[in-house]
């Protein structure tokens, strides 16, 4: 697949190498992205005060086979969203730590309602029946909460193992079946790598959990969906807040898998314990190797 020409990024880079007409219509189309991809070359030629044959000659310059092909890169860029291009401030900048913990409490109270107690009892009881089981996860906070999710319940004595790498999980999703046990990480539900693993997943039978937005169509193919809605404000200089809905979810499926056997749990958690007091030393309430 090729990847899509990022044409705001070619028009500012090349403005000062422009002609004096040319860079006319780079100032137009950069004054505002969204209008410039929807107008009529007359009406971006009005505004930028120059010819349509100069628009033609800005096209070529800017790397487009013509006109029309300037108008599909800027209709691209524009479907980005305004928030990525508007350079006005959003009006909680100003205020962003308080506007930061709104959104995660925000968040985190949403998600406490969609996550019942018998949703996160079905996951839990097909990872805690499974011979084995594996957590995929790419990108972002999905690579990095399945990693989380390994070290929840590798400490819980649960087998399993999490895999990032886009090869890895469909080779690890072939060797499958009934007896083992996936959970995917994906907010979007929509990475091409995680819903090709996950077919492949489905082909053996193995049952999937997956943390993802239950309309995506990696939803579609999960057995269980912890819901993880992934609605983000304007203010794009924050990180996103679904990542703390993920970290929830992952709380509470182990947890519940820590009640389901607490004898053993108790003694792992009891070892784990006495095994970092003795490395690291330190008050008794520290954590265990968070």
């Amino acid at each position: 697949m090729q990847p899509v020409r990022d044409i705001v990024y070619h028009i500012r880079s090349t403005r000062d190498d422009l002609s004096a007409t040319e860079r006319k219509v780079a100032d137009a189309i950069l004054e505002d992205i969204a209008h410039a991809a929807s107008a009529t070359l007359d009406q971006l030629a009005q505004q930028a005060g120059v010819s349509i044959a100069t628009i033609s000659r800005f096209a070529r310059a800017v790397g487009c086979d013509d006109t029309r092909d300037l108008k599909v890169k800027l209709a691209q860029a524009s479907a980005v969203g305004t928030r990525f291009l508007d350079t006005d401030a959003p009006p909680d900048e100003s205020a962003f730590y308080s506007r930061l913990y709104a959104d995660i409490e925000s968040t985190l109270r949403h998600h406490l309602t969609q996550f019942s107690e018998a949703l996160v009892q079905r996951a839990a009881g097909i990872v805690g029946g499974a011979r084995m089981t594996y957590i995929f996860g790419m990108g972002g906070a999905s690579a990095a909460l399945a990693q989380e999710t390994q070290s929840r319940l590798v400490r819980l004595g649960y087998p399993v193992a999490a895999y990032s790498d886009a090869v890895l999980l469909r080779m690890v999703a072939a060797t499958l079946d009934e007896r083992d046990a996936v959970i995917v990480l994906s907010a979007s539900g929509l990475t091409p790598e995680i819903l090709s693993g996950a077919r492949i997943v489905k082909q053996y039978r193995a049952p999937i959990v997956a943390l993802t937005d239950p309309e995506s169509p990696l939803a579609e193919l999960a057995d269980v969906v912890l819901p993880i809605h992934a609605d983000e404000t304007d203010f794009i200089y924050k990180p996103s807040s679904s990542r703390y809905a993920m970290l929830l979810a992952i709380d509470f499926l182990a947890t519940e898998l820590a009640l389901a056997r607490k004898v053993e749990t108790r003694e792992r958690l009891r070892r784990i314990k006495l095994a970092l007091d003795e490395y690291r030393g330190g008050p008794n309430r520290l954590p265990l190797g968070d």
